[in-house]
């Protein structure tokens, strides 16, 4: 009799041990097939993964669709790691099927189509253990940009925004350093209306967790912001934070019960006098939260309460269709809120990103306290 439960909790980035598996040459396809039918039921529980290359390389095992005809129930979950994981999605799919044949072997091998399955294993001495050595202590650096400009006869629009994070997760500290900033340019020129508008925003967070024990966390967050759009010339904020989870956090992938406690200070410099006649302000906040998630065999539940890549892509467009266009004069609003549709002979858009990261490639550490 089979177990009736295999669990294996995976994260998004894997180790794999080195074996492999291979199917001997097949006698009659009658024999396979017979074998097959007596092979484990397996029912694979997986939101995340490429369930047809999955079935298709593991063919040792009959995966059914109703978890109640299941022998073996599989449930993947999966974890970002603190480097966010550098592996292709072929990799990962790949390995992801290698981690399952090794652990789908123990029960076909109970079974007769055993004798089609031959196990093979690479010789620890062939592994490379120089390439473990991480010379960038758990620190992973991330850079990206992305700039554009669309327009047509009457408007145009120009933007760019960019960031830099710096990012170091080990089982005891998880520290992260972000900066974003944008810039949008958006001009009109209609007859005599001629407009320009200019927003800006500039963001700085930090952000340092210690571990205490498998239940309670410590740490601090700190952030500095501006923004031409919401009247912020400067805003600062710390705020202490406290987390205690139910739950130990080496199961985080499976159930979490967390409790977050978070006082706070806060300073607004503003361009402008408020609604309040406040042109600055001082003051304290405090923040609460609970949350709850569970992904067991019988589905998945959460509830909770608070008080790189490179991409370019651009299209030009010669209008000549205009059909329906308004007789008479637009008015300012009209233009500025473009409520109706304008005459042009040609509209454009264009965008181009690049992001880069680099630094540790051996970050397999999972810290997931407060919730990252």
């Amino acid at each position: 009799m089979l177990p009736r439960l295999l669990s294996l909790i995976l994260p998004v980035c894997f180790i794999f041990p080195s074996f492999s598996f291979a199917d001997p040459p097949q006698t009659a396809t009658a024999d396979s097939e017979t074998l097959k039918q007596d092979a484990p039921r397996v029912y694979l529980d997986c939101s995340r993964c490429d369930r047809t290359y999955i079935l298709t390389e593991i063919e040792f095992v009959n995966f059914v669709r109703d978890q109640k005809d299941a022998q073996a129930y599989i449930m993947i979950t999966t974890q970002s790691t603190g480097s966010g994981g550098k592996d292709t999605s072929d990799e990962i799919r790949e390995g992801l099927a290698g981690i399952l044949k090794i652990g789908l072997a123990t029960y076909a091998g109970r079974t007769p189509i055993a004798e089609r399955i031959t196990v093979s294993y690479k010789d620890a001495d062939t592994i490379d253990t120089d390439s473990a050595q991480d010379k960038w202590d758990y620190w992973v650096f991330s850079l990206s940009g992305r700039g554009g400009f669309d327009g047509q006869k009457t408007s145009r629009s120009y933007s760019f925004n960019g960031s830099v994070a710096a990012t170091r997760v080990t089982e005891d500290l998880r520290f992260r350093l972000y900066y974003s900033g944008s810039r949008s340019t958006d001009r009109y020129s209609y007859g005599d209306i001629k407009q320009t508008h200019t927003r800006k925003s500039h963001s700085l967070n930090l952000l340092a967790v210690k571990s205490i024990s498998d239940h309670w966390s410590v740490g601090a967050a700190s952030s500095a912001y501006s923004n031409t759009y919401s009247n912020i010339k400067f805003r600062f904020n710390l705020q202490p934070a406290i987390e205690y989870n139910y739950f130990p956090y080496s199961e985080s992938t499976r159930r979490q019960l967390r409790f977050l406690w978070r006082p706070g200070f806060n300073a607004y410099y503003y361009y402008e006098e408020t609604i309040y006649d406040k042109i600055e302000e001082k003051l304290w906040s405090e923040q609460f939260s609970a949350e709850f998630q569970m992904k067991q065999k019988w589905g998945t539940a959460s509830t909770g309460f608070g008080f790189s890549h490179y991409d370019i892509y651009g299209y030009f467009q010669r209008i000549r269709n205009q059909l329906s266009l308004r007789k008479g004069e637009i008015s300012e609003a009209d233009l500025l809120l473009r409520r109706i549709q304008l005459e042009t002979n040609y509209n454009y858009y264009a965008q181009i990103g690049l992001s880069y990261t680099f630094g540790s490639i051996y970050s397999n550490v999972v810290n997931p306290r407060f919730g990252y």
